[in-house]
Order: C-alpha cells, then structure tokens, then sequence
C-alpha cells in the first residue's frame, strides 16, 4: 500500500512537494483543514512565507493539531519556512513556531531575495554525488540539539540541513530541482 503524505497548502511550494512525492510512487495531496491531517503517514511543511503561515496555522486550528501528531511520531520534512516552523526557537521571528525538532534557526540569514543562490552540497547520507540546493531568503540552524544530526554543511560550516527522529528538515528547497533524494530520504524514515 502506497504511502500517504500530506503537504501543508497554506501558502508556500506545495505543488511542487506534491508533484515530486507522487513521482516517487506515494500518494501525496493537500492540507488545509484538521480533518485532513487524519490517517496520513507524514506531513511535509513546505517553503513560504513562515510569518504568515504560522498565522494561517492558528487560524484554521492546525497548531494544536500538528505539535500533537509530531509528539506521536507522524514523520515531518521542513523546507525553508517549514524549517523555520519546526523549530524548537527562532531568532527573528515575532510569531511562536511549533518548536518541535530540537533546532534553533535565523530567518534570512543570506539576506533578502535577490542574494538567494544555488550551490552543490555534500550530503553523505545520500551518497556521493552533491546536491544541487536551491536557496530563496533562506534560514539557517543556528544550534542543534542532543538528538538532532546535521545532515548538510555550506563550506563554511553553515548547517543548512538537519534530522531529529521523525523529522527532517532544510534551508533550500529540493522540491525546486530535478533530484528526487531528500524527499526518497523522507519517504524511506516513514
């Protein structure tokens, strides 16, 4: 039986997270409403505007809903603004995240739109070849905690992406390339 996956369709990339999960052979819809959150394998809180989204969380009485299914288990990849909303704390964010993985993140960390880039990184978990990341205004972890293990480095040492049990989490968006391999890395932790 195929894997169910639900991607938070607030605002943000959904489209693309649904179109790369259904390629991977899973079945993949939106979420928008409580009810649908039920009977799903894992949950995928996509890149957007993380101010606006936590605000549309509260609004249709996600939050709750989400931290109690994180506390259960239900497997969760955060994109960029779905980084932002995982994370335990958020340097410069006004709005309270979900503070679920053990992760402390700064928001725009490479500065405004126009000095967002693409670069190749290592990512050992996936083996040699580099991942193509994209970054749109991205975030950065700023500390890890016990339990969480980083995934990705920039040269610099920046971590950009990290998993902490059931979740996992990064400051690009992979649904914006042609690699399929962090979302097979999340479907394979279900």
């Amino acid at each position: 039986m195929a894997k169910k996956v639900g991607v938070l369709a607030l605002q943000g990339a959904f489209i693309e997270h649904i179109r790369v999960i259904r390629e991977l052979g899973a079945e993949a819809f939106p979420v928008r409403l409580p009810c649908e959150l039920d009977g799903l394998d894992g949950l995928v809180i996509p890149g957007g505007e993380s101010t606006t989204m936590s605000r549309l969380m509260l609004d249709y009485r996600l939050t709750d809903r989400l931290r109690g299914l994180a506390r259960d288990g239900l497997p969760i990849m955060g994109t960029c603004a779905g980084m932002i909303l995982l994370a335990k704390r958020v340097m410069d964010m006004d709005v309270e995240p979900l503070g679920i993985m053990d992760i402390d993140v700064r928001r725009n960390a490479f500065g405004r739109q126009v000095d967002s880039f693409e670069t190749d990184i290592e990512m050992p978990a996936f083996g040699e070849t580099p991942f193509h990341a994209v970054f749109i205004r991205a975030p950065v972890i700023e500390r890890v905690g016990d339990g969480v293990e980083v995934l990705a480095r920039l040269p610099d040492g920046t971590a950009v992406a990290a998993r902490g049990g059931d979740m996992i989490c990064s400051s690009f968006h992979p649904e914006l390339t042609s690699d399929p391999r962090f979302h097979a890395y999340f479907l394979g932790a279900i």
